[in-house]
């Protein structure tokens, strides 16, 4: 019986997507619920699954543009036991392939070759058998993998993303002298990427402000509490979600930097959904924490790391994208020193932190070196005034360099103490 495998639909007003990746090939043996192919949209990257077992038949290409529900596969299902067991021991021959004897010659097993020490036997490796069978057909150095995943069983994706990291290493471009050039198609999500940064430079009167913040305090926490933070709640403590907490509270007190324009009104959302970007292996993509202002720097931490994990894997969905309020970027994490982000439409404002540098400061009338970040905020002067947008980025400065007043929403604790 043949199983046509459609397009599911991406999300309202997409009506067309790009075949981006194929993870099975025409003719091959798959499983039921077994990811077969990715597909790219103009707001996510998402994976299809195949709903029963069988023999696939491939019916376009990677790269090609197909409409939402179109049959891009069919799947010839087996149901006999005859039929299964055929495909067993199809699978097992694919992925346990038998050396083929040489006339004449005698395999001599070499035990004491350094070269066998340093890369061993695919199959001697804590592999899944599609894993086992990737390693041998492209000839991955199994010493690196085993040390990229100390005691981890290797799946298929830790295989792709170990690969992946390589090429990004060694360079996917090949300068070689010639007048070559290399073409490629646009993926959806790089269009329409590229089509709404646009749109912002044209269609805003953006502005940055700039300020810079003594990171000692944080650095000092994060020290000595790092180890015993990931050991209670099995997440590292990072600095993403202290500037996540420290935005909440500066949005309460200046709202209108959370707000944005609707046609002819000025929208102010009485909840704050901040948006994260995160670099995902397509492009960039921007996640988002709802009800950011209601969650600890625990919740932001997990939250953070759930979002991070499913668009590195490429599953981050729409709903995960949807909406936002604020958006924060952090450009230090690639070595930048200072930037100008640009706005994520609708929002107004979008804060830039960046790379953490020991500079000469002046303390109390005393030079001393510090850790300092430069972060840049910028907004909408449409909707957000400049001194709306420098004391709300004043106000995430006070907070990052004084920690404790975060416990209470940015009052200063010497004054609830002594209750003025």
């Amino acid at each position: 019986m043949a199983i046509e495998i459609k397009v599911p639909s991406p999300g309202e007003s997409i009506t067309q997507v790009q075949v981006a990746k194929w993870l099975v090939a025409d003719g091959d043996v798959v499983d039921k619920d077994q990811e077969i192919v990715e597909i790219d949209s103009d707001k996510a990257s998402f994976p299809v699954t195949t709903p029963v077992d069988g023999v696939i038949k491939i019916m376009f290409r990677e790269g090609e543009t197909v409409p939402v529900g179109a049959v891009i596969a069919v799947i010839e299902e087996k149901t006999s036991d005859d039929q299964k067991s055929k495909i067993k021991n199809q699978k097992s021959e694919t992925q346990h392939p038998s050396p083929a004897p040489v006339p004449g010659k005698t395999v001599v097993p070499l035990t004491g070759s350094p070269a066998a020490q340093v890369t061993p036997s695919p199959v001697s490796l804590h592999a899944s058998p599609l894993a086992r069978r990737i390693i041998e057909e492209k000839q991955v150095n199994t010493g690196a993998l085993t040390n990229a995943f100390p005691g981890k069983k290797i799946t298929r994706k830790d295989l792709e993303s170990f690969i992946n990291v390589k090429k990004t290493a060694e360079g996917s471009v090949s300068f070689t002298g010639t007048r070559e050039m290399d073409r490629k198609k646009m993926t959806p999500l790089r269009l329409k990427l590229a089509e709404r940064l646009v749109a912002v430079k044209n269609q805003t009167a953006m502005l940055t402000t700039f300020n810079e913040i003594n990171m000692q305090a944080i650095l000092k926490i994060k020290e000595k509490y790092s180890d015993v933070f990931k050991e209670h709640h099995g997440v590292g403590f990072g600095l993403m979600s202290v500037f996540t907490k420290a935005v909440t509270i500066a949005l309460k007190d200046f709202p209108q930097v959370n707000a944005m324009i609707d046609g002819d009104d000025l929208v102010i959302p009485r909840f704050i959904d901040i948006g994260i970007a995160v670099s995902a292996p397509k492009g960039l993509v921007v996640p988002v924490l709802r009800n950011a202002e209601m969650m600890s720097i625990t919740d932001i931490e997990l939250k953070i790391k759930e979002l991070a994990g499913k668009a590195r894997d490429n599953k981050i969905s729409i709903d995960d994208m949807k909406g936002g309020t604020f958006t924060i970027t952090n450009g230090g994490v690639f070595g930048s020193m200072m930037s100008t982000p640009i706005l994520n439409p609708p929002q107004s404002a979008i804060l830039g932190m960046h790379k953490i540098q020991e500079r000469p400061i002046a303390v109390n009338g005393q030079v001393v070196i510090a850790p300092m970040m430069y972060v840049a905020l910028s907004y909408d002067h449409r909707v957000i005034d400049g001194r709306e947008s420098v004391s709300f980025l004043v106000k995430v400065k006070e907070l990052v360099e004084d920690p404790v007043k975060m416990l209470t929403e940015g009052v200063d604790p010497f004054k609830l103490l002594l209750e003025l």
